[in-house]
């Protein structure tokens, strides 16, 4: 963990939508749709671009849990972004996927 990432000291001491082996779910504060959660890994991994140090197993229980999220909130149609880098509007550097369902007002950042 890096103790000076938001997302990491949310996974320590914050309160969770839901929690797997490994990942969180948590309410985005500046929700952009009717449901608006952060899925991210427990461990520090800063971007997108390094989903590759994730084993096999890993990757496939993030998929599953994104999903499982997804479904305990009530969705049936959602969307799930990534932001990557600060060009691709993202401005935490903890990798998070958005899921967003029901009526989206924007693009998250």
């Amino acid at each position: 963990m890096d103790r000076d990432c938001l997302f990491c000291k949310l996974v320590r001491e914050g309160e969770h939508a839901a929690k797997s082996d490994g990942f969180v779910a948590i309410r985005d504060i500046d929700p952009q749709a009717d449901v608006h959660l952060l899925v991210l890994p427990e461990r520090h991994v800063e971007t997108f671009r390094e989903v590759g140090e994730f084993t096999a197993d890993e990757s496939k229980r993030m998929l599953e849990f994104v999903a499982n999220v997804a479904r305990e909130a009530g969705l049936e149609d959602y969307k799930v972004l990534v932001n990557v880098g600060p060009g691709g509007g993202q401005s935490v550097f903890h990798l998070h996927w958005h899921v967003l369902g029901g009526r989206i007002s924007a693009m998250p950042q």
